[in-house]
């Protein structure tokens, strides 16, 4: 059976798909303290893994091919710098503190923006500078960077290459030890 090569669009529009899902279940403020916790957990990891491949490969392609790239690319960096740090502040918070839930909010209006601005700006935008293998090419190698992406945030790593595709990996493998030893879902 031959598997369907996806662009970089619908790859990354599946993750914008999957982490509103999870957010519309922590807003629904169900489940036990440690059921939340464990959803706040899966979505910080969702999150970094996604902005890691982003930061690596799609942003290093808007830069190359629009020719505001620089500066668009610079504003989504940006964007993912405030949301790291807002995850941060998040890890490892008792779900019981009232902060958990007013940081959870923030994330969530901060990662919709960012959403909407990718998907309404950004991917259109590059869809039409970027022919299809070049599309799908990203595509496989964003699938490739989360996979080894680091799952807790790190707002003082680098979030440019080479720096980041340098130490991403590494960084990564901590990462999941740490989740691993833990328990921590990801």
């Amino acid at each position: 059976m031959t598997q369907t090569r996806k662009d970089v669009v619908t790859v990354l529009v599946d993750d914008h798909r999957a982490v509103e899902r999870v957010f519309g279940e922590l807003e629904s403020r169900e489940g036990t303290p440690e059921h939340r916790r464990a959803l706040a957990d899966h979505v910080i990891a969702e999150l970094v893994r996604h902005s890691v491949a982003e930061e690596q490969y799609l942003y290093p392609a808007a830069r190359k091919a629009l020719p505001d790239g620089d500066e668009l690319a610079d504003h989504e960096v940006s964007e993912h710098s405030e949301a790291e740090q807002t995850m941060k502040d998040l890890d490892g918070l008792d779900p019981t503190d009232p902060r958990f839930d007013e940081l959870l909010g923030t994330l969530m209006s901060e990662i919709r923006h960012h959403v909407q601005d990718e998907e309404s700006d950004l991917f259109p935008r590059l869809q039409a500078a970027c022919d299809e293998a070049e599309l799908v090419d990203l595509g496989e190698k964003i699938v490739r960077a989360k996979e080894i992406a680091p799952t807790r945030p790190h707002p003082s790593a680098p979030n440019t290459p080479p720096a980041n595709k340098i130490l991403g990996p590494g960084a990564g493998l901590v990462d999941k030890m740490r989740d691993k030893l833990s328990g921590r879902t990801t």
